[in-house]
């Protein structure tokens, strides 16, 4: 039951893959520009995150479906996959709405 969160995650995270390659909104588009913002991204949410805990505002949340293996006091790796899920989903939003035909 612990690897519930992770695998929905990487199902997700599957999922943003394979509409970036038929749409080309992220990754097929610039694959270099591409391989600089997710980890960016990721590496700053962490940040945010790694202070977020060290002011005492973030906890990590007791419950079956996660693993238990941590990062960090309070940094469950399943948040490395949400943050990496979070960044590509923002940026093939932001492909798809780019691609999008201007009216006017």
């Amino acid at each position: 039951m612990g690897l519930v969160y992770l695998a929905a995650l990487a199902v997700s995270i599957t999922g943003m893959v394979v509409l970036d390659r038929r749409f080309r909104l992220f990754f097929w588009r610039d694959a270099r520009r591409a391989s600089v913002v997710l980890p960016v991204g990721v590496v700053f949410f962490l940040l945010w995150d790694l202070a977020g805990i060290g002011l005492g505002v973030f906890f990590r949340g007791q419950t079956p479906f996660m693993t238990g293996l941590q990062l960090a006091p309070e940094l469950p790796i399943e948040e490395v996959l949400f943050l990496t899920l979070l960044c590509y989903l923002t940026m093939n939003v932001y492909g798809a709405f780019e691609k999008r035909p201007v009216r006017g």
